[in-house]
């Protein structure tokens, strides 16, 4: 039989953990604090953002896996930053990881900066746009040749235009 005080301390660690676990410790600058091409005040971003991608983008949120469209997007073109339009990952480059999110091999050239990630106990490596500071997403080294690498990027901080012209998505 389980003691009531045992079963009470067991839910209010495991409740103190659960809260303790959302909480960021992080190395990096705010995206909005670092010096980039585009700079605007959070005011600004959040009259140009949905408040999802604000929270992407400007507050280093991760959106729900297999929640965006661009998951599944499969024609050619381009998918660029949703806050400044800077074109940052060609479709030829794309593939399909299983995480849930768009993911990529390579970027293209003099698109994304990167950071180091210490948030929830992990050290990861944080994908931003080089000309907004906009955070993307994360890299890791478990991607098809021939880069060996996975830029997972969250759908909402991006759009995709595709080749030949068609409106945006």
């Amino acid at each position: 039989m389980i003691d009531r005080r045992f079963l009470l301390s067991s839910v209010a660690a495991v409740a103190a953990f659960a809260g303790f676990g959302k909480l960021k410790f992080s190395t990096n600058a705010n995206a909005a604090e670092g010096k980039f091409e585009v700079e605007k005040t959070p005011e600004e971003w959040k009259r140009q953002l949905t408040p999802e991608q604000y929270r992407v983008l400007r507050d280093q949120g991760t959106e729900r896996p297999y929640s965006s469209p661009l998951n599944k997007e499969k024609r050619k073109g381009i998918f660029a930053c949703a806050g400044c339009d800077l074109p940052l990952y060609s479709s030829e480059t794309k593939y399909e990881s299983g995480t849930g999110w768009p993911s990529f091999f390579d970027h293209l050239p003099d698109a994304i900066g990167t950071t180091q990630d210490r948030t929830y106990f992990m050290v990861r490596t944080e994908v931003h746009c080089r000309r907004c500071g906009g955070h993307l997403g994360h890299v890791f080294d478990d991607g098809p040749r021939p880069t060996g690498l996975r830029y997972c990027m969250d759908g909402v901080a991006m759009m995709f235009k595709p080749e030949g012209g068609n409106a945006p998505s």
